[in-house]
């Protein structure tokens, strides 16, 4: 599975000690990240991670451009939801790209553990048949 891994800045340590908790499942699975997030995931954990822009910078819309092209699978996306994001616009629209494309998307701490746990447990594994039907938004 491709899977992308971004967070806030006040929510980067929490991403870090997840992966670093689940890393044994993490390292089964190709990961993607953007900047700095990647780094300290990578710091901490030694996995390897295709490290894409920061997300003000575009990091965001990067892997925006990988959902979109049916090149991802699952998303874990600590936001913090009481700092204004100067790039609140693309944060919205990466949403909005998994609700079109039905692309699981943890944004916090609860969601995350319930879809490292389905990954670990092979209840992700549809996204195999529609990469392989070469199917987008279910068509």
């Amino acid at each position: 599975m491709n899977i992308a891994l971004i967070a806030h800045d006040e929510k980067k340590n929490d991403l870090v000690q997840f992966v670093t908790a689940y890393q044994e499942i993490f390292k089964k699975h190709t990961l993607f990240a953007t900047g700095t997030t990647g780094l300290r995931i990578n710091e901490a954990t030694g996995l390897s991670i295709t490290r894409y822009q920061s997300g003000p910078l575009g990091g965001d819309q990067q892997i925006g451009a990988r959902i979109a092209q049916n090149q991802m699978d699952a998303i874990f996306f600590f936001r913090d939801p009481l700092t204004a994001q100067p790039h609140e616009p693309d944060v919205t629209a990466l949403v909005r790209l998994c609700d079109v494309y039905s692309i699981p998307l943890a944004t916090n701490m609860g969601t995350a553990e319930l879809l490292i746990r389905g990954l670990e447990l092979g209840l992700i594994d549809w996204r195999n048949i529609v990469k392989e039907n070469g199917e987008v938004n279910g068509r």
